[in-house]
């Protein structure tokens, strides 16, 4: 019988179904950013060549950090589904259904919930999941990582950044800002601070104090403390009047 998990069952259950996984392993997840536990996990099941499929649905969700890791796990397969929201975690003989993304302000702050199942103890609902796993990596592309590489140049300082960044801004005059739910570079507005397909998700709700994951001026996450009414982290605030004559 399928069993409910809460926040903390999601994650704890999440952590077991990857180490317990010793033929496959599916991460289905539009949102893409792993904590350092679950990169600990992956990296081992990385050592015994079983076959690791991570399927992500955001172009822009990934930052450079797990860009990298990525590019190092050569086993482990990256696809792309433009249409995917499903959140689904699947082994070869368990699988959770939830509606957390693997992205580490889900997993801090959100409220979550999820349904445990075991192929053991529940093998024709698992039998439907796996033909639904099937189906969507059917319809998923292949996609390569690439990470930049800098070599023999100067590290800048933090003043230094702050100049290019702002230069970059004010550049050709046009003025450049982030999506405060996806970090999305997108033209800098107070008034509607997410890209055209987040505004969109916003709008069926319209919550504007609803916490969102980066910062419209700078496109540093804010842990929640950014919000479709206060857009700019406070500590950039005052930056962000000095650049944009707020």
């Amino acid at each position: 019988m399928a069993e409910f998990l809460n926040t903390t069952g999601v994650s704890h259950y999440l952590t077991k179904l990857i180490n317990n996984a010793n033929d496959k392993l599916y991460l289905i997840s539009p949102y893409l950013q792993l904590n350092n536990q679950l990169k600990l996990s992956l990296e081992d099941r990385h050592k015994f060549s079983i076959d690791i499929i991570i399927i992500y649905g955001k172009v822009s969700d990934i930052n450079p950090d797990d860009s990298s890791w990525l590019q190092s796990m050569q086993g482990i397969k990256l696809l792309f589904h433009k249409d995917l929201h499903a959140k689904c975690y699947f082994n070869e003989k368990e699988a959770i259904i939830t509606s957390m993304n693997l992205y580490m302000f889900s997993q801090q702050n959100n409220v979550e919930m999820g349904i445990y199942i075991s192929k053991e103890k529940d093998e024709e609902l698992y039998k439907q999941v796996a033909t639904e796993v099937d189906r969507i990596k059917r319809g998923s592309e292949h996609r390569t990582i690439s990470v930049q590489k800098v070599e023999n140049k100067k590290v800048e300082t933090k003043k230094e950044q702050l100049i290019s960044k702002t230069e970059a801004k004010k550049g050709n005059g046009k003025l450049t800002g982030y999506c405060i739910r996806t970090g999305k570079q997108i033209p800098f507005n107070q008034k509607r601070p997410l890209s055209e397909e987040a505004y969109q998700s916003w709008a069926k709700f319209s919550k504007e104090d609803y916490p969102e994951k980066f910062c419209h001026y700078s496109g540093e996450p804010s842990n929640g403390e950014t919000t479709f009414a206060k857009p700019i982290l406070r500590k950039n605030w005052k930056k962000a009047k000095e650049t944009f004559n707020l």
